[in-house]
């Protein structure tokens, strides 16, 4: 990296089916590297609320999975996990991105929030129960990337990632895939980077478990949509 001074990350961490102590973690060292501070916390609300306080706006990075969990088979999670935003966590989440702040959600983050409706318009897209799907984690898969279509991605190759690959999502109009990989007949876009009000908001649906991040071109997305969501030029420097 450049060596710039990026300010404060938050890492919104938490939930079922992953090892989010470790991929938050890994995402904090990539956040260090690209020229943040960063911070990992589980309390969802508090975040969130803290995001309406005034001063300067910190990247905010979602790396959790937490719902209302009314599929039937999560329903012995519901206590622990399942979640509904307050309407003050809505509004300061949707008036950090539209008054200028980043946005960075990973992987499970399209599942989260599903009773808000503004969650899919700010995010640009989200997983549907009766229609979203991934294979299962059972070996690599190809991820191809679009170089001429976003600085996130420019002279990134193509690279295989063991990882899960969502698809079907539900997406707004205006997403423009940046890096895709197919299933069940079609390509998927797996990332995208957009503008909304003043702000910005990249979605990587990649980061399963850490050996997502061991992989130099997924790492050096990562940190590149961190870098771009606050406005700042994204590294292009070598792999690594």
């Amino acid at each position: 990296m450049d060596g710039q001074q990026l300010g404060p990350a938050v890492i919104v961490s938490g939930g079922v089916a992953h090892d989010f102590p470790a991929t938050s973690a890994e995402l904090a060292r990539v956040l260090t590297g690209a020229g943040f501070t960063p911070t990992v916390t589980e309390d969802v609300e508090a975040a969130l609320t803290g995001l309406a306080g005034g001063g300067p706006r910190p990247l905010l990075v979602l790396d959790l999975l937490r719902w209302t969990m009314q599929v039937e088979r999560y329903a012995h999670l519901r206590e622990q996990w399942s979640i509904s935003l307050s309407t003050e966590a809505r509004a300061a989440l949707s008036g950090h991105v539209h008054a200028g702040g980043g946005l960075l959600a990973m992987h499970g983050a399209s599942i989260c929030f599903d009773d808000w409706p503004g969650w899919r318009d700010l995010l640009g897209g989200v997983w549907r129960w009766d229609r979203s799907t991934h294979p299962p984690l059972d070996g690599p898969v190809r991820v191809t990337v679009a170089t001429d279509r976003h600085p996130l991605v420019a002279g990134i190759a193509d690279f295989d990632v063991v990882d899960e690959v969502y698809g079907f999502l539900d997406r707004t109009d205006d997403v423009v895939g940046l890096a895709s990989s197919p299933h069940g007949g079609t390509d998927h876009p797996l990332l995208w980077a957009r503008e909304v009000g003043a702000g910005r908001v990249v979605y990587d649906a990649l980061g399963h478990h850490v050996p997502s991040y061991a992989v130099p071109e997924h790492r050096r997305i990562v940190a590149r949509a961190a870098r771009w969501a606050v406005g700042a030029q994204p590294d292009g420097g070598p792999l690594g």
